[in-house]
C-alpha cells in the first residue's frame, strides 16, 4: 500500500489552503504521523498456520491418524455464509462491506502453503512444536453456490437445498457429527475469515465440518464504528442462518466460535433465538435448535449487555464459555470507544447486584465457564494478547478439547477458582500440558 505520497500531498495542500505555513504545530505533525501509522497498519500481515496446539505438539497424539488419502492434502475447503452485499456473484464473487438481510452461501477453497508444501511436511508441522516459519494459509477462491433472499423459503430454491445437502454429505463422511460456525472479529477481511476457519478445521484433524460466517467488517481499525453498526445489522440474518442449519442439516449439534467483535453478532442472535415460538416449550426449543458448545474468544461486547443476553439463552445451550485475558490491549481500546468494559476484559463492578448474582449462579449451576487466560500462568503468552485462541498452543489445545470431546473444564485439566462473590472461574495449571496430553491420549 503506497500511502505515504498521498498523505504528504494532502498535508501540503491543506497547509497552503489554511495558510498555516511554518506555524503548523508539532501536535498536527504528530497527528498526521499517527494517521499514517494507522493507515499502514491496515496492510494485513498474512495468516500463517497457527502454532500446533499443545495436545498434539509432542507427536505422540496424531489427530490425522485416521483420515483417508483424500484428506491428506494441503487443501482445506470450508463452507461459508455471508450477509455481505455482492458486487459480482459469478464466476468469482466479490463481496462489499455493506450488510444485507440476504444470505449467500458456498465453499471457500483454502490452501496451506504453496506448491512446494506437501502433505508430509504439513503433517510434521501440525504434530510438532516446530518453531520455524509457518506456511501461509490463503484463500484461493470463493465458490458461491446459492443465494437466499430475505423473503425466500428454502423450498423455493433448489440451489439452497443443494447447499444444505452438501453440508449433510460432509457430516456423514466426518467422524464428528457436529457442525461448527466460526464468526470472525472486526477489522477483518474475507480471506482472513476463511483462512482462520480453515486452520481450525485442519487442527481438529479434519474431523469437524466448519462454516465461516463472514459478516461485513470494513477491514480497517479506522472504521471500527462501521463494524459495530454492521454487526448490529447482521444479528437477524445470522439468527436466521442458525435456524436454517438446524432445520435443514443432520448436524447433531451446532457449535459456534465467536472471536472478538463476533460476539456482537452471536450474543444478541442467541438471545433472539432463545425466544420460543408461540406454544413452544423451552425443552422443545432446545431440541429444535440443537445448540452445543458456544465459545466466546476475547469477546468485544459490553459486559452488562452480554450478561443480560446470556439470561435469554443459557438454558438451551450445552455449554457457554468465555476466554478472557484481563490485560487484553485491544479490548482496552474497545472499552474506551464503547464507554463500558468488554466481556473479554470485564469490570464486574459495573454489574448490578442482580446481574452479579446471575453470574454466580450461572457459573455454578448452568454450565457457564469463565476461562482466565493469564500470561502469568501460560508460558510465552504476550501480556496484552488478544489473539490467544489461535496464537497460543495452551489455549488452542484447551479449546480443541472442548469442541472435539465436549469436555468440561475440570476434565480438560483446568483448575477451579472462585472470587469473593462466589462466582467460579478456571485457570491454567503449571502442568496443563501434561494434563491435556493425557486426556487426548485416552
Amino acid at each position: 500500500m503506497h500511502l505515504a505520497p498521498f498523505v504528504k500531498v494532502s498535508f501540503l495542500e491543506r497547509r497552503r489552503i489554511d495558510g498555516l505555513g511554518r506555524k503548523a504545530s508539532r501536535a498536527t505533525s504528530l497527528l498526521l504521523a499517527l494517521l499514517l501509522t494507522a493507515l499502514l497498519g491496515g496492510c494485513y500481515a498474512p495468516v500463517r498456520l497457527m502454532p500446533t496446539p499443545v495436545s498434539f505438539s509432542n507427536g505422540d497424539v496424531d489427530p490425522f491418524e485416521q483420515i483417508g488419502p483424500k484428506l491428506q492434502t494441503t487443501d482445506v475447503p470450508v463452507f461459508y455464509a455471508t450477509n455481505r452485499v455482492a458486487l459480482i456473484e459469478h464466476p468469482d464473487p466479490i463481496y462489499t462491506i455493506l450488510p444485507t438481510d440476504d444470505l449467500r452461501m458456498g465453499v471457500a477453497h483454502v490452501r496451506v502453503g504453496d506448491d512446494n508444501l506437501d502433505w508430509e511436511t504439513l503433517h510434521r508441522l501440525s504434530t510438532s512444536a516446530d518453531e520455524g516459519e509457518r506456511p501461509i494459509v490463503h484463500l484461493e477462491r470463493l465458490e458461491q453456490l446459492a443465494t437466499l433472499k430475505s423473503d425466500q423459503e428454502v423450498a423455493d430454491s433448489p440451489e439452497v437445498q443443494a447447499f444444505f445437502a452438501m453440508i449433510n454429505k460432509a457430516l456423514a463422511a466426518s467422524p464428528n457429527s457436529e457442525l461448527l460456525i466460526y464468526i470472525h472479529g472486526s477489522n477483518n477481511t474475507v480471506p482472513r475469515a476463511t483462512a482462520q476457519a480453515a486452520q481450525f478445521r485442519h487442527f481438529t484433524g479434519r474431523r469437524m465440518v466448519v462454516l465461516s460466517f463472514m459478516w461485513p467488517s470494513a477491514g480497517s481499525i479506522l472504521r471500527y464504528l462501521t463494524d459495530v453498526n454492521n454487526a448490529a445489522r447482521t444479528v437477524a440474518p445470522f439468527a436466521r442462518l442458525v435456524e436454517l442449519l438446524a432445520k435443514n442439516t443432520t448436524a447433531s449439534r451446532i457449535d459456534v466460535l465467536a472471536y472478538s467483535a463476533g460476539a456482537q453478532v452471536l450474543s444478541p442472535a442467541l438471545a433472539q433465538l432463545g425466544q420460543p415460538k408461540p406454544g413452544e416449550t423451552r425443552a422443545a426449543l432446545q431440541q429444535r435448535l440443537r445448540l452445543g458448545q458456544i465459545y466466546f474468544a476475547a469477546p468485544d461486547i459490553d459486559t452488562r449487555r452480554f450478561v443480560n443476553e446470556l439470561k435469554d439463552y443459557i438454558d438451551i445451550i450445552d455449554r457457554v464459555s468465555i476466554a478472557a485475558n484481563l490485560n487484553d490491549s485491544v479490548l482496552r481500546f474497545a472499552a474506551i470507544v464503547g464507554r463500558a468494559s468488554r466481556a473479554g476484559r470485564p469490570n464486574l463492578t459495573e454489574l448490578s447486584d442482580e446481574q452479579t448474582q446471575f453470574l454466580v449462579d450461572a457459573s455454578q449451576k448452568l454450565r457457564f465457564d469463565l476461562i482466565k487466560v493469564d500470561p502469568n500462568d501460560i508460558p510465552n503468552l504476550p501480556v496484552s494478547s488478544h489473539d490467544f485462541w489461535y496464537d497460543d498452543p495452551w489455549v488452542s489445545g484447551d479449546m480443541l478439547a472442548q469442541f472435539l470431546l465436549s469436555a468440561a473444564p475440570s476434565r480438560r485439566g483446568l483448575d477451579e477458582q472462585r472470587i469473593p462473590s462466589g462466582a467460579r472461574f478456571w485457570t491454567f495449571p503449571s502442568d496443563f500440558q501434561d494434563r491435556i496430553y493425557r486426556l487426548f491420549q485416552r
